[in-house]
């Protein structure tokens, strides 16, 4: 691997494709989980300050019912990558799947299917495909970030970990460009467009990401992740670090998590956003990212991956606090500029530290693990928040703000336990 200071590792074929996935996959973050799918919900579900509690509420349960598939499912992905030594080929059919979903959602949605529980079906089948496209979604990233240490070293790894979050928050822009496709009002048609992209971006990894294979060390049982994840919690002592570490990004993925499936939403009906506003408060949160994430690569070399993690968390803290208390656009502004410096930086971070902690042998089981600390917390954020909108839906936009600052006290709680964390 060539020195760190050379600007051509980044160029080179393996690092390049790898990162153009991190492009692809957050064309589809962006435009589905953050902007357009959050529009349609609120188009098909909102209207007045209860609706719009109403429609918090269908956002944030879908999101919790993708991720408890997630949970259920992500003990299996270590495992997958131990018995076959490869990443790729996952990589490459999830990805695939969470593309067809999305296309699909944006076929669907136009029809007339007649009602479904008092709703319109096809709003009903729409929700559903997002959760089986989110799923797809975040599946294809245990593989992903477990290729890491296959295209980088213990010097170059936390430069090349920013660099692929910085490339891919610069798929945000690309993915925007369907934006003038969209008729008013119906965020439905960004969805196939938005398939499309996230597609060809996928290519470069199919075509150009010759991968090698590690070295398979044992034959495991195909269910020996669920085992897996339960002898790692009972051998917590000798795992303590990592373990900790997995309580820490559970409350700390909680807040991003459940802050990024509700920003369009919040923005809108809490603070006034109109929807080119708000797409213009995401290019600046997306620039936001892009910064802290090449910064905080360096920042994590320098002070290391436990420091740079808690910054992170402090960063994230005041931005709840100020989006909370947010009673005008330019306060909203400024909280999207530090909620993007701490979500560019918190992948980052998360993602060396994580490698410092794993023995190599149980490296892709310790990501498997890592991906269900995160989204066991994806589930409980988006449940809470969306139960506070639904209890409190007749108290109107209050019960937003209080959803919002209950997140406060999970970046709290995470910040706490990380100074637990053992050098």
């Amino acid at each position: 691997m060539q020195k760190i200071h050379n600007r051509k590792l980044f160029l080179t074929l393996p690092v390049l494709s790898w990162a153009l996935y991190d492009f692809a996959n957050t064309i589809f973050s962006s435009n589905i989980t953050t902007i357009f799918f959050p529009f349609y919900v609120q188009e098909m579900a909102g209207g007045d300050e209860r609706l719009d509690q109403i429609a918090s509420t269908f956002l944030s349960y879908a999101n919790a019912v993708s991720s408890f598939f997630l949970v259920l499912f992500s003990p299996l992905f270590g495992v997958w990558i131990d018995r076959t030594g490869r990443k790729k080929r996952y990589v490459m059919a999830f990805a695939l799947a969470a593309i067809i979903f999305t296309a699909l959602m944006g076929f669907i949605a136009p029809l007339s299917l007649g009602q479904f529980g008092g709703l319109p079906a096809a709003f009903a089948a729409v929700v559903a495909l997002f959760v089986a496209a989110k799923f797809f979604y975040q599946s294809s990233l245990i593989f992903y970030d477990a290729m890491l240490p296959d295209i980088s070293t213990k010097d170059t790894m936390a430069v090349l970990s920013g660099f692929g979050v910085a490339v891919g928050y610069m798929g945000t822009l690309v993915g925007l460009t369907v934006y003038p496709l969209v008729s008013k009002s119906n965020y439905a048609d960004a969805f196939i467009p938005t398939a499309v992209l996230f597609f060809i971006f996928t290519m470069p990894m199919l075509f150009l990401y010759k991968e090698t294979p590690d070295p398979v060390l044992e034959k495991r049982p195909f269910f020996a992740g669920y085992r897996d994840v339960w002898y790692t919690f009972k051998d917590m002592r000798r795992y303590r670090p990592i373990f900790l570490f997995m309580i820490v990004y559970f409350f700390i993925n909680d807040a991003i998590a459940t802050a990024i499936a509700m920003m369009a939403v919040y923005a809108k009906a809490i603070v006034g956003f109109t929807s080119g506003e708000f797409i213009l408060l995401y290019l600046v949160s997306t620039i936001s990212s892009i910064i802290g994430s090449f910064i905080f690569g360096y920042i994590t070399r320098t002070v290391g991956a436990k420091k740079a993690v808690f910054y992170v968390g402090i960063i994230l803290f005041f931005a709840l606090l100020l989006g909370t208390f947010a009673i005008n656009r330019p306060m909203f502004w400024v909280t999207g500029s530090l909620f993007g410096v701490a979500l560019g930086a918190v992948w980052v971070t998360s993602r060396i530290f994580i490698i410092e902690l794993s023995p190599k042998d149980k490296r892709g089981q310790f990501f498997g693990l890592f991906a269900f600390s995160g989204k066991l917390s994806a589930i409980v954020g988006p449940l809470i928040y969306g139960t506070i909108t639904l209890v409190l839906a007749d108290y109107g936009n209050i019960a937003s703000r209080i959803a919002l600052a209950s997140l406060m006290l999970f970046v709290l709680a995470g910040l706490f336990i990380h100074r637990k964390i053992p050098k």
